[in-house]
């Protein structure tokens, strides 16, 4: 690989002016939004909660969440798969890691994705189409697997007037239409789709219970599950790329559907923002390949290499 093809082309002043509008927009209403949700949360509360808290279910939260991060990354490796881009799990691993970090804390420029993208691109000379579609798809099992669980709960909330049915049907039909559209217009990536999708429940479930360690490390000894459906609709809302790694989306959220479920508003910014840090936490894994790229790209296709197919590292 020549030192050209390892060089990413250069910015123009117009893209360069845009990225910095971009992150100036995103910093300035995630302030706002924390602002919205700070104003209303009793510090005091919030003091004695957190001095009264168990660290060994917020440590319990930080390694489930750290696992769901281990099989998401084993559900992009699906729909890599269908495009035949042969990625080993480790790199992969590695990459996802890096990927998270630049999410959370880069609000501007390339972005996890967009570096996803360019690195494979560069290295498996894919169209980066194709892998924008494989990374695409998998946010969308993501997406699908939080609606899955999101009906479930509605079982659990009396404040939801509806029968679990409606939801439910709305839910099946959706699938139906989601799968159908994939198979007819983008069928090389469901070669795999439904154990990508099985891999999708599961992360979404380990982040769920990341919240309820989050919630026992507070003694919380109420109603779990108004706690965990605004959870997962504020992850929803996390998916627009409006703040900075969601944060603010997610506690204005918390904020407004508190009294509707009679949470306690404080202890459910507090939830939010706990869950926040955990994944931060997790997140900072990634700044070690920030700085060593070289360890990253361990495996991956040397020059004279002529079909750079598959990626075997067999360390991290």
């Amino acid at each position: 690989m020549t030192e050209t093809e390892e060089t990413p082309v250069p910015k123009t002043q117009q893209q360069v002016f845009w990225d910095v509008v971009k992150t100036v927009l995103k910093i300035a209403f995630t302030s706002l939004l924390l602002y919205l949700v700070l104003r209303k949360m009793d510090f005091n509360m919030v003091k004695k909660t957190l001095s009264q808290s168990n660290p060994v279910y917020l440590l319990l939260g930080v390694l489930t969440f750290f696992v769901s991060q281990i099989i998401a990354s084993s559900r992009l490796i699906s729909f890599f798969k269908s495009i035949h881009l042969k990625v080993g799990f480790l790199f992969n691993l590695r990459l996802y890691f890096l990927g998270l970090f630049y999410n959370l804390f880069l609000p501007g420029g390339i972005g996890g994705d967009g570096y996803k993208i360019w690195l494979l691109n560069k290295s498996y000379k894919l169209p980066a189409k194709k892998v924008f579609w494989a990374i695409f798809f998998d946010r969308l099992s993501g997406l699908w697997a939080i609606g899955l669980i999101i009906v479930a709960l509605v079982a659990f909330l009396p404040q939801i007037n509806i029968h679990l049915s409606i939801p439910l049907s709305v839910f099946v039909v959706g699938t139906a239409a989601y799968y159908f559209v994939a198979h007819r217009f983008f069928k090389d990536y469901t070669h795999y789709f439904w154990e990508a999708h099985a891999k999708a429940v599961v992360v979404q479930s380990l982040q769920v219970v990341t919240v309820l360690f989050i919630l026992l490390a507070l003694h919380f000894n109420g109603k779990f599950s108004p706690y965990l459906f605004t959870f997962l609709v504020s992850s929803l809302s996390a998916v627009v790329p409006i703040t900075v790694g969601g944060l603010g989306a997610r506690e204005y959220i918390f904020t407004n559907f508190a009294p509707y479920f009679n949470m306690d508003t404080s202890l459910a910014v507090l939830v939010s923002l706990l869950f926040y840090l955990t994944s931060a936490v997790n997140s900072l894994l990634g700044v070690y390949y920030v700085f060593n790229t070289k360890r990253l790209n361990e495996g991956l296709p040397k020059a004279d290499e002529p079909e750079p197919a598959t990626i075997n590292p067999n360390t991290i």
